[in-house]
């Protein structure tokens, strides 16, 4: 049984730094990329940034471009996501996910049960 751990959440203000991390468990994941997803109060669930575990190829939402950076430890079955620059719009629940292509929503067969994030001003 796979699961999909995540943790680093908590309170920052705006303008500080998180680094959140995903730690999967049950078996290895080698033929999925692995995704960062957010949902704020109110709105749908986004797509933030995604990595393969193969080639370590990395896609990021236009809006994290620049501040998010997310990485794996192929060793440690753990992907993170270091968050600099946080801005009050980045306050939301965020998620792991693993998936053929999460940057396109596609084949998303595992979820974790997400961490909150919250930027005060």
């Amino acid at each position: 049984q796979v699961q999909l751990v995540e943790s680093g959440g908590g309170l920052v203000p705006a303008g500080g730094s998180l680094r959140l991390s995903c730690v999967v468990s049950g078996r290895r994941l080698s033929s999925y990329a692995m995704g960062w997803f957010r949902q704020a109060p109110g709105k749908g669930r986004e797509f933030v940034a995604s990595i393969s575990w193969s080639d370590s190829k990395t896609d990021y939402a236009d809006s994290v471009k620049g501040r998010f950076t997310i990485s794996r430890d192929g060793a440690k079955n753990t992907v993170n996501l270091q968050m600099n620059s946080l801005k009050l719009e980045d306050t939301a629940v965020y998620y792991c996910a693993a998936g053929i292509d999460p940057a396109h929503y596609y084949g998303l067969d595992y979820w974790g049960k997400g961490t909150l994030v919250t930027v005060s001003s």
